[in-house]
C-alpha cells in the first residue's frame, strides 16, 4: 500500500473515530435523562461501526472500481449523498452551484438576458429581458441556440448551457441561431452584461383591473411588486382599481421574506405563517401589520401544481385571512424552510430547518393547497400576451373579480381534485442563497 493511501486511511478513520466519540458523547450525555442504560449502551456502539463501515467502504471504491476515483471527488460524493438522502430538498453545494442560487436569490448576474427551455437541436429562447444584451443585439424569442462559442448545445443538459451563456461583464460570447423562415444558421456576437431579473410583471386588463405575475421570490420581489401596484394604479383609468389578479402558476418559490412581505403588503393584520423546527431559529411566527397596498381592492389568485413553497405560503396567507380568492389547481405542497449555511471554499450546506403551517394552523407538506375553485381538464400554459384573449384562467379570474368585486369566494362548490390531478412535479430548481431562511 502506498504511503499516500495509508495517510488516506488514517485520516478516514481518524474521522471515524471522532465521529464515533462525538456520538457516543451524546449518547452518554442523553443517558443521564433516561431510564434505560442498556438501550443507550446498546445504541452507542452503533455509530462506530458504521463510521468504520464508510472508511472501510470507501476503501474498496478507491481500490476496486472499474476507473479511477478522485480522492477530493470521492469524499465530496460521499458528502453530498448524506445531505441528500435526508429529504428531497437538502443538499450539499458546490462552489459553483452556489455562486447560482445567489443569483436566483439576488435576481442579478453576468449574462445575455434570456431564458431558455431544452428545443430541437438546441436550447430555444423562451424570453428574452427588456433593455438586455440579447435584445440589443437581435435575438428573437423562438429563436433556437445551436452552439455557443463553436461549442455545439446538448439540449439535454440545460444547465451546460446557462453556465456557458454567464460569464464575466463587458465579456464577449458568439451564438449561432437557428430562425424559424431562415434556412441558414444566423451568427451573433454579444457582449455580456449585468442582467437584473424582473420577476414581477404588470398590466391593465381593462380600466378598472390589473393583472400581476410573480415568476419568483428574490430579495428585490416585493419592491417590484409594490412599484408594479402604484404604476398600475397611476395608469389606470378609474379613481381607485377594484381589483387585482395575482399569478403565481409555475412559481417554484425562493426567499421566505419575499413571500411574507408581499402578503403583509395585501393584508392589514392576521398571522402569515408559522414555523416548527429544532433551532431557536427556526421557531418563528409573521404577522401582517396595518397597511393594504391595494386598499381593499379585491384579489384572484391563480395557482397550479408548479406553485410551489413561498408562492403556497403567500397563497395561503390571502386566503386564511379571507383576503383572497384561490383559482386553478391543488398546488405542489412543500412545506418546509431550507436554510443555507456557508462552509469552506466557497461551499454552501442547504438543509431543512423548519416546517412551516399556513394561518389557519395547517401543513400543506406533501399535500398542497386546493382552491376554491378547482379546474380541470388539460392545462394551457400561461399566456405572455393578450391576456384575456389568449389566457383562460385569467379571463375566468377576472370574470370572478367583476362579477364580484370584494367577495371572497369559500370554495363550497369546489370539489378537491382527484389524486392523479393532484399529483406533484418533480424537484424544483433550487432558488435561494442567503443565511436567513429561504424557501424553494
Amino acid at each position: 500500500m502506498s504511503t499516500r493511501a495509508r495517510l488516506f486511511l488514517a485520516t478516514l478513520f481518524g474521522l471515524a473515530a471522532g465521529l464515533s466519540l462525538s456520538l457516543a458523547g451524546r449518547v452518554l450525555a442523553a443517558r443521564d435523562s433516561t431510564t434505560s442504560s442498556s438501550r443507550t449502551a446498546g445504541s452507542a456502539a452503533v455509530p462506530w461501526d458504521d463510521a468504520r463501515l464508510l472508511a472501510e467502504v470507501i476503501q474498496r471504491v478507491r481500490e476496486n472500481y472499474v476507473d479511477a476515483v478522485d480522492d477530493h471527488k470521492l469524499m465530496q460524493n460521499a458528502i453530498r449523498g448524506m445531505v441528500e438522502a435526508l429529504d428531497d430538498h437538502s443538499t450539499f453545494l458546490s462552489p459553483d452551484e452556489f455562486e447560482d442560487m445567489k443569483v436566483s436569490t439576488t435576481g442579478a448576474y453576468a449574462g445575455i438576458g434570456v431564458e431558455v427551455a431544452p428545443g430541437k437541436d438546441g436550447v430555444s429562447v423562451v424570453r428574452r429581458m427588456p433593455n438586455s444584451p440579447a435584445e440589443r443585439a437581435g435575438i428573437q424569442t423562438g429563436d433556437i441556440i445551436v452552439t455557443i462559442d463553436d461549442i455545439g448545445v446538448d439540449p439535454t443538459d440545460l444547465e451546460a448551457a446557462i453556465a456557458r451563456m454567464r460569464g464575466p461583464e463587458g465579456s464577449p460570447i458568439h451564438l449561432a441561431i437557428r430562425r424559424t423562415g431562415s434556412s441558414a444558421l444566423l451568427d451573433f456576437k454579444v457582449d455580456r452584461a449585468q442582467v437584473r431579473l424582473q420577476s414581477v410583471a404588470a398590466e391593465m386588463l381593462t380600466p378598472e383591473y390589473g393583472y400581476l405575475r410573480i415568476s419568483s421570490f428574490t430579495d428585490t420581489t416585493a419592491a417590484e411588486l409594490e412599484r408594479a401596484v402604484e404604476r398600475l394604479e397611476q395608469h389606470g383609468n378609474s379613481a381607485r382599481i377594484k381589483g387585482f389578479i395575482i399569478d403565481l402558476r409555475n412559481n417554484p418559490g425562493g426567499v421566505l421574506d419575499s413571500a411574507v412581505q408581499i402578503a403583509d403588503d395585501f393584508l392589514d393584520q392576521g398571522i402569515i405563517v408559522t414555523a416548527e423546527g429544532r433551532a431557536r431559529e427556526a421557531k418563528f411566527r409573521m404577522d401582517a401589520k396595518p397597511g393594504d397596498i391595494a386598499h381593499g381592492a379585491a384579489l384572484v389568485l391563480l395557482v397550479n401544481g408548479g406553485s410551489a413553497s413561498a408562492s403556497e405560503i403567500l397563497a395561503a396567507a390571502l386566503h386564511d385571512n379571507h383576503r383572497a380568492r384561490l383559482i386553478g389547481r391543488r398546488t405542489y405542497g412543500k412545506g418546509s424552510v431550507q436554510t443555507i449555511m456557508p462552509l469552506s471554499e466557497g461551499q454552501a450546506l442547504k438543509i431543512t430547518t423548519s416546517r412551516y403551517f399556513t394561518p389557519s394552523g395547517a401543513s400543506i407538506n406533501g399535500v398542497g393547497i386546493v382552491p376554491d375553485t378547482v379546474l380541470e381538464g388539460t392545462e394551457q400554459p400561461p399566456a405572455e400576451i393578450d391576456l384575456v384573449d389568449r389566457d383562460p384562467q385569467v379571463l375566468l379570474a377576472l370574470q370572478a373579480l367583476s362579477g364580484h368585486p370584494g367577495q371572497i369566494a369559500r370554495g363550497a362548490d369546489a370539489s378537491p381534485p382527484d389524486a392523479q390531478a393532484g399529483a406533484r412535479p418533480g424537484p424544483q430548481p433550487a432558488l435561494q442563497p442567503t443565511l436567513q431562511p429561504a424557501l424553494q
